[in-house]
C-alpha cells in the first residue's frame, strides 16, 4: 500500500520543438539518396558497440539503436507510423526532438560529454529523414506487416521512469533535502564568508580539505552536480574502501555508512586514528544519522531504486515503486512510549488527514514518518509528505521542504517488533505490526524542539 509514487509528465509535454534543440538540420547531404544516407549515417550508428546519446538523459532502457531496422525503408515506415516521424515537417520530427533534449540538460558537463554524439545522431538522423519525406515512392509506404516496428523493448512508463531527471529530482527529495546534517565538513557551498556564524565552520572545512583532500567536498552545488560527482566516483571501485553508492549492496554504501558510524579509535597518544572508508567503517564527524530513522530510510530507499534503474531491473509499470516522499520540517514525537516497545526498536508512524466533506479520515497516509525507541521512550522523527501520483503538488511543492497544514489528524503506528527492517530498510510496515493509533491537533511548528507530541498511553487498537 505505501509506495514511491511518481507522477510522470504526458508525452506531449516531454517533446520540444525541434528548433529549440540547439540543432538545425544538416544540409551537407549533397543531393545523397535515402538509402545512401542510411548506409553511411543511420547504420554506423546501429552498429555502434558504443552507447547512444540516449544515456545522457536515461539511466537505462533505452537506446537510439533500438528504433533502428536494417532495411532503411523499414525503419522509415516504422518510426513514421509509430509517431515520431513528420511527413509535412520533418524538421519537427519527434525522433529529432528526443535526440536533441540533451541539449537542455541542466547538468552542464554532461551537456559537453556528449555534445559531439548529440549533434551527429542529429544531423544523420535529420539528413535521412528529409530525403525520405522528400521522395513519395518511401513517403507513401504501407505499413509494416510480420515485422516488428523498432522501438525500446521496455514500455513506456519504464523508459520515463530512468528518465537521469526524475532520478535527480527524487535525489533532492531524499537525500539533497537531508544534506545539512552533514554540515559543514561535506557542504561547502552552504558556507558563508560573510556570516559571522560561520566562520568556525570555514576553518573546520579548510582544515579537513588540508588533511584529506576534495573528496570530503560530497554535496556539490546542486543536486544534479551532486549525483553527478556520487555516479561518478562509484564507479571506480577500490578494494580497500566501499563506494559512496553501492549498486550490489546498497545498505554498504558509504552515502549511510558514513554518518552512521561512531568516530575512530583513539591511539596510544590520545588523537583519533585515520577514518576508515571500509571494514569497519569510522567516520571523524561521529554518529549524524541512526540506523533506520526517517533520513536513513530515504537514503535506503533512493539508493536501492538507484540501483534498480542503472542495472536496468525493472521490466514492468507494475515494478516501479511509487516515488511521492517530500521532505517536511514538521516533526512528529511519541512520547512515554509503551512498555512492550522495547529500546531500539523500529516504530512507523503514519499521519491521516480529516475529511470534513466524507466526515471521516483518509484511507491512504498524508505523511509518515520513523525513529527508534531511545532510552527516554521516545520515538522522534521528521514528517515525509506523501502526495498521490494525480496531485498537481508534484509541480507545486518544495522537493526541500514541503508543509502539512494545520488541522485534525489520525496517527497510526506500527512497531517492527520482528526486526524486518533490518532486512529491508525500505519496507513500509503492514497491518501485522499495527500496534495503536491515536488523534492528534496542530498547529505543526518547525525542527525537533517545537515537535507535535503525541502522548503513549493515549494509543489505542
Amino acid at each position: 500500500m505505501f509506495r514511491f509514487i511518481y507522477s510522470v509528465a504526458s508525452v506531449a509535454t516531454v517533446f520540444c520543438l525541434a528548433s529549440a534543440t540547439g540543432f538545425a538540420s544538416d544540409e551537407a547531404a549533397g543531393g545523397a539518396s535515402p538509402i545512401e544516407l542510411f548506409e553511411q549515417r543511420i547504420m554506423p550508428i546501429f552498429k555502434s558497440p558504443k552507447p547512444s546519446s540516449c544515456v545522457q538523459c536515461h539511466l537505462a532502457s533505452v537506446d537510439l539503436k533500438e528504433y533502428i531496422l536494417p532495411s532503411h525503408e523499414q525503419t522509415f515506415v516504422s518510426l513514421r507510423d509509430e509517431g515520431l516521424i513528420d511527413v509535412k515537417n520533418p524538421d519537427n520530427s519527434k525522433i529529432l526532438n528526443l535526440i536533441g533534449m540533451g541539449e537542455k540538460d541542466l547538468d552542464k558537463g554532461a551537456r559537453l560529454i556528449h555534445a559531439r554524439t548529440r549533434k551527429a545522431e542529429y544531423d544523420a538522423f535529420a539528413a535521412w529523414i528529409k530525403a525520405c519525406c522528400a521522395d513519395p515512392k518511401i513517403r507513401d509506404l504501407p505499413p509494416l506487416e510480420g515485422v516488428p516496428t523498432a522501438k525500446p523493448k521496455k514500455p513506456d512508463p519504464v523508459i520515463e521512469y530512468t528518465r537521469k531527471s526524475r532520478v535527480v529530482d527524487s535525489f533532492a527529495r531524499n537525500v539533497w533535502s537531508q544534506r545539512m546534517r552533514c554540515f559543514p565538513c561535506h557542504t561547502p557551498h552552504e558556507l558563508d564568508a560573510s556570516n559571522p556564524k560561520h566562520e568556525k565552520p570555514i576553518a573546520r572545512h579548510k582544515e579537513l580539505v588540508k588533511k584529506f583532500g576534495q573528496k570530503v567536498n560530497i554535496f556539490r552545488e546542486s543536486p544534479e552536480a551532486t549525483l553527478r560527482h556520487l555516479m561518478i566516483s562509484s564507479r571506480r571501485p577500490r578494494p580497500d574502501r566501499f563506494p559512496l553508492i553501492n549498486v550490489d549492496d546498497p545498505a554498504k554504501s558509504l552515502l549511510v555508512l558514513k554518518p552512521t558510524s561512531k568516530l575512530p579509535k583513539k591511539g596510544e597518544d590520545g588523537k583519533f586514528e585515520k577514518p576508515s572508508s571500509g571494514e569497519p567503517v569510522s567516520h571523524m564527524g561521529g554518529l549524524k544519522m541512526h540506523v533506520n530513522d526517517q533520513s536513513y530510510k530515504s537514503f535506503i530507499a533512493w539508493i536501492q531504486d538507484y540501483s534498480r534503474v542503472v542495472g536496468d531491473q525493472y521490466e514492468s509499470a507494475d515494478e516501479l515503486p511509487l516515488d511521492n516522499w517530500y521532505p517536511s520540517k514538521q516533526a512528529l514525537r511519541v512520547k512515554n512510549a509503551p512498555d512492550s516497545w522495547d529500546v531500539l526498536t523500529s516504530v512507523q508512524l503514519f499521519v491521516h488527514a480529516w475529511n470534513d466533506a466524507e466526515d471521516s479520515w483518509s484511507a491512504e497516509p498524508v505523511a509518515f514518518t520513523q525513529g527508534t525507541v531511545t532510552p527516554r521512550r521516545m520515538v522522534n522523527g521528521m514528517l515525509f509528505l506523501l502526495v498521490p501520483a494525480d496531485s498537481d503538488k508534484h509541480e507545486t511543492w518544495d522537493r526541500e521542504g514541503a508543509v502539512l497544514p494545520d488541522g485534525k489528524y489520525l496517527v497510526k503506528t506500527y512497531v517492527d517488533s520482528d526486526g524486518r527492517l533490518a532486512e529491508d530498510p525500505a519496507l513500509f510496515l503492514t497491518e501485522t505490526d499495527y500496534f495503536g493509533q491515536a488523534t492528534i491537533e496542530t498547529p505543526w511548528k518547525e525542527g525537533f524542539r517545537d515537535a507535535k507530541v503525541l502522548d503513549g498511553p493515549l494509543l489505542q487498537k
